[in-house]
């Protein structure tokens, strides 16, 4: 649905304007993660900030306000303040005056995407730019909330998967080389809306190149400069699904089917728990042995029912051998593989296996824990990453807020901050101007309580002009992106 930007806002903001101290000239405000709910995490992937700047700043703005009469849109404006909260806040004078403007008077300064911020520094700044438009900045607030935090959490969480991903790789495998396969996007249709699925997705793709979220590409592409055509954004493989399995009620024809038929080379992904997923595999898949050594490519085995650590490892508790064994012994004892030079075995080329139900950061540390334990290497196995982990957050995971830290009234600089004494120490603020900084090791912290003078001062400022005037003035790929990252 396209409205009219200058509502989109929460209603509350709509009478800030005529509540300001009088003579204000300047609002600059800071974008923090406050806090993290989840324990180990104390840093953020800072993302998602140009794709925000380029779709809404820009685009959004442009297509449904200055593009459009003036008139209609102070009209559209004027009708749902006028009906909703009364005529005392139904002066339209500062929408024609931005209008008239013909873009958005505000500066943006942020870290380069990428940065992984620590807890309470922070990661961006907004003000205005023109006096008269000092209601502009935390105007904004609501949209810039509700479009950047879900993509920094995001790519926060699937960072997560990358660290464990690499900790295990280190430790039981030849190479790092499978970790940007190991954690697939299977997160589309359980996110909130397509917004959300594309720009969680966008924000998996920073760590890892496989994933089912084709939006999430073409975004990527549109905002940060990707090209499919001369780099690796992303891919997937063939695949199957329940309804696929189902309609055959004969599980050897099934997969017969889809290995010498349907994909007889490549990489082809089979879910197999339609009916009996271990009967699949102590006795489908032996009988197919041959046909699955010969093709060019692997068969990735789908089971995706039941406790993801058990099925995968084993249940040591369970009288059935091969449930005792788990799934990757099983597929050892039929296929075979090597030891690779750090002791640990690997399956086959041609077979491997995918789970993507149920999945958390804590069951993929402790799957990969297992299969270390039995001496299995952690590129055994990938796992798909759904809205079970990406899904079950909001903006107080990492208590991402924009709090205004200074302005300027009748031309004398005032320093402003939060600090509730009710509250717990969360949601106390900076104070003044603020400048973010990385010492030689790497580190990066922020100092604030800083009159403009002060911060003209600091030339090693991480906080770099992203947006002027209507204008973006820092233009990353997502190559670039990823390059910080890693």
């Amino acid at each position: 649905m396209k409205m009219n930007p200058l509502l989109l806002t929460d209603f509350y903001k709509i009478s800030h304007r005529i509540m300001s101290e009088k003579g204000t000239e300047k609002i600059y405000s800071t974008f923090t993660p406050r806090g993290s709910r989840i324990d180990g995490i104390n840093e953020v992937v800072f993302f998602g900030l140009q794709g925000f700047i380029k779709e809404y700043l820009i685009d959004y703005f442009n297509d449904n306000f200055f593009n459009k009469p003036k008139d209609e849109v102070v009209a559209e404006y004027k009708r749902v303040i006028n009906y909703t909260i009364g005529e005392s806040c139904t002066d339209t004078i500062h929408i024609e005056e931005l209008h008239d403007l013909g873009f958005l008077p505000i500066k943006i300064k942020a870290v380069p995407e990428g940065t992984l911020v620590p807890l309470r520094v922070p990661m961006m700044t907004i003000e205005n730019t023109l006096p008269k438009f000092y209601w502009l900045t935390n105007f904004l607030e609501t949209l810039i909330s509700v479009e950047s935090w879900k993509a920094i959490t995001s790519a926060t969480i699937v960072k997560e998967y990358f660290d464990i991903s690499n900790k295990y790789a280190d430790l039981t495998c030849d190479n790092r080389e499978h970790v940007q396969w190991q954690n697939h996007n299977f997160g589309y249709r359980g996110m909130s809306c397509n917004d959300d699925a594309i720009k969680t997705g966008a924000g998996h793709l920073l760590f890892s190149t496989g994933t089912d979220t084709i939006p999430s590409i073409c975004y990527l592409e549109k905002y940060y400069n990707a090209n499919i055509e001369n780099e690796l954004v992303a891919s997937s493989i063939l695949a199957t699904e329940h309804s696929i399995q189902c309609q055959y009620q004969d599980d050897k024809k099934y997969y017969e089917r889809i290995i010498n038929e349907v994909a007889p080379h490549g990489f082809v992904s089979i879910v197999s728990d339609g009916y009996d997923y271990w009967n699949v595999l102590t006795s489908v898949i032996p009988s197919l042995k041959q046909s699955i050594l010969n093709r060019n490519g692997k068969v990735v085995v789908r089971p995706d029912s039941g406790d993801p650590v058990k099925i995968i490892c084993g249940d040591e508790n369970s009288n059935i051998q091969h449930i005792k064994k788990g799934s990757i012994e099983v597929l050892w004892e039929i296929f075979g593989g090597e030891i690779n030079k750090k002791g640990y075995k690997v399956l086959d080329s041609h077979i491997g296996l995918i789970y993507g139900d149920a999945i958390t950061p804590q069951r993929a540390n402790e799957i990969l824990k297992k299969l270390k334990e039995k001496g299995f290497a952690s590129s055994n196995v990938v796992f798909g990453i759904g809205s079970y982990s990406l899904g079950y957050h909001t903006r107080d995971t990492f208590g991402m807020a924009v709090k205004a830290t200074y302005t300027i009234v009748d031309g004398n600089e005032i320093k402003i901050f939060k600090d509730p004494k009710t509250d717990d120490g969360l949601k106390k603020s900076q104070k003044g101007l603020v400048a973010v900084l990385k010492d030689k090791k790497g580190n990066i912290s922020y100092i604030d309580n800083l009159y403009k003078k002060d911060l003209s001062k600091i030339n090693n400022n991480l906080l770099q002009d992203v947006f002027i005037d209507g204008k973006i003035v820092r233009d990353d790929s997502l190559k670039e992106i990823r390059k910080r990252l890693n």
